[in-house]
């Protein structure tokens, strides 16, 4: 593909105002969701030639995220769309104040492999209702989702307006090479900072949803079963190849024993397997020989097993870990948990305040003290009390990082906003022209601005 006359060409389409049409934008996604439906066969079976990933995990944690963006963005574009007004201050009357927003222009949005639809076609849903066109790179990792994608954009879109580019890192060095007006960016924290100086050169605005290390605090008066439950759920859906996993679970050691016999009850109840549709493979060797380098046989307290053939990796949970751990450097991003015991809260606060700040952040509490106490020392992205990672399917709530975890944000009118820019505007008549700004400057003149500026 020639990137440079794809831009051009998404430029120029841009430039027609074609796409800032509100009917526009809304055809566009109604055309996408039914292409999407019609295609849905064969999205399945591109998932699971990359994973193994069954048609209800699929549905559950992909698609259904896409056709509920597009539902929602069909219905509220108009009103997320509006001009919005302002009050005018003093200083201005008579004249009116109003934000307007408009669409960014050509944007290049790289999506993630571990969910390569939801974390592809979210954003490019967002792209569409803000009234932008798009360049869409899928990861190369997941190779038939990629593929799969792409036929499903390519066929049925003008490239003028979005289109899917497939390939590795020299085609996404390339691409990072081209002057765009927004890069939206989901993956891992050191590419995402290849993709922040590249997007610098240009001055362009940028999205990163990244990763890190995300905590769990179980506290002793948490309801320690369902807690239990909640998190083997979070932690090895998709085994655990999710950048909003429990990463590590710090738990106070007065309930450590009941929680780690529950963990273990719950592993076992919920038959983590490939035959029960419910678990998946570690994408690729590379990844199952770094997961395999972070178990310690002498911690592990369930699990640990292992099949390179098949990729699988179970379900692992490792006791008596310390900070100082291999597993503890870096984002596990697989199906291994840490549990790590504490007497002194504050000591696990200032443990967690130590490293980056994660993408999210889970706490298992009943007590408002202490669930107010970890809310307001704890830098995250996002997260959930008694619950984990669910926060991510209301679309109410932004969905981004913050510091080593991300920049900004998307999900619902968070995702318009992101790919828009809001234009501030001073609307005056002429019917009255007050001299207060115009020379000669006088005494008097000073004394009503001051009054008028709030001095």
């Amino acid at each position: 593909m020639n990137y440079k006359e794809i831009i051009k060409n998404q430029t120029d389409y841009f430039n027609s105002n074609q796409t800032k049409d509100i009917d526009f934008r809304i055809e566009q996604l109604k055309k996408l969701k039914s292409v999407i439906k019609s295609q849905e066969s064969a999205l399945y079976e591109a998932i699971y030639n990359d994973f193994k990933k069954s048609e209800f995990d699929t549905y559950t944690t992909e698609l259904s995220f896409v056709y509920h963006d597009i539902n929602e963005a069909i219905n509220k574009i108009p009103e997320w769309a509006k001009r919005k007004r302002a009050k005018t201050n003093l200083v201005n009357l008579p004249a009116r104040s109003y934000i307007i927003s408009e669409p960014l222009g050509v944007c290049l949005i790289i999506g993630a492999w571990n969910y390569p639809y939801q974390l592809s076609l979210a954003p490019l849903v967002a792209a569409i209702a803000s009234g932008n066109t798009v360049v869409l790179k899928p990861s190369e990792i997941s190779s038939a989702t990629s593929a799969a994608m792409a036929k499903l954009i390519n066929e049925n879109f003008s490239s003028e307006f979005m289109v899917v580019v497939e390939g590795g890192i020299p085609e996404t060095t390339e691409l990072l090479n081209q002057k765009f007006d927004k890069i939206f960016f989901t993956g891992s924290i050191p590419v995402g900072k290849i993709v922040y100086q590249a997007a610098a050169k240009n001055l362009t605005p940028v999205t990163l949803e990244l990763g890190g290390k995300s905590p769990v605090i179980v506290t002793r008066n948490s309801n320690i079963k369902d807690s239990s439950k909640r998190l083997i759920w979070a932690k090895f859906l998709n085994s655990g190849q999710t950048c909003i996993a429990p990463d590590y679970v710090l738990v106070d050691e007065a309930v450590k024993d009941e929680f780690l016999s529950h963990l273990k009850d719950y592993i076992k109840k919920f038959e983590y397997s490939f035959d029960n549709n419910n678990y998946v493979q570690i994408i690729n060797e590379r990844n199952f020989h770094r997961l395999a380098e972070l178990i310690d046989e002498k911690k592990i307290y369930y699990g640990g097993e292992k099949d390179l053939q098949k990729l699988y990796i179970a379900p692992t949970i490792l006791t008596d870990v310390t900070f100082d751990d291999k597993v503890m450097a870096d984002e596990i991003f697989g199906p291994i948990l840490p549990v790590i015991s504490y007497s002194d809260l504050n000591d696990a606060i200032s443990k967690i305040k130590s490293r980056p700040k994660p993408l999210a952040c889970y706490i298992f509490t009943n007590d408002d003290t202490v669930k107010n106490k970890l809310l307001k020392e704890i830098s995250f992205g996002g997260g959930a009390v008694n619950d984990a990672m669910m926060h991510i399917s209301n679309s109410n709530l932004p969905f981004g990082g913050v510091g080593n975890s991300g920049i900004g944000s998307y999900h619902g009118e968070a995702g318009f906003v992101t790919f828009s820019h809001f234009k501030s505007i001073l609307d005056k008549p002429f019917w009255l022209e007050p001299n207060l700004k115009y020379s000669p400057y006088t005494e008097r003149k000073l004394s009503w601005i001051k009054r008028l500026m709030g001095k």
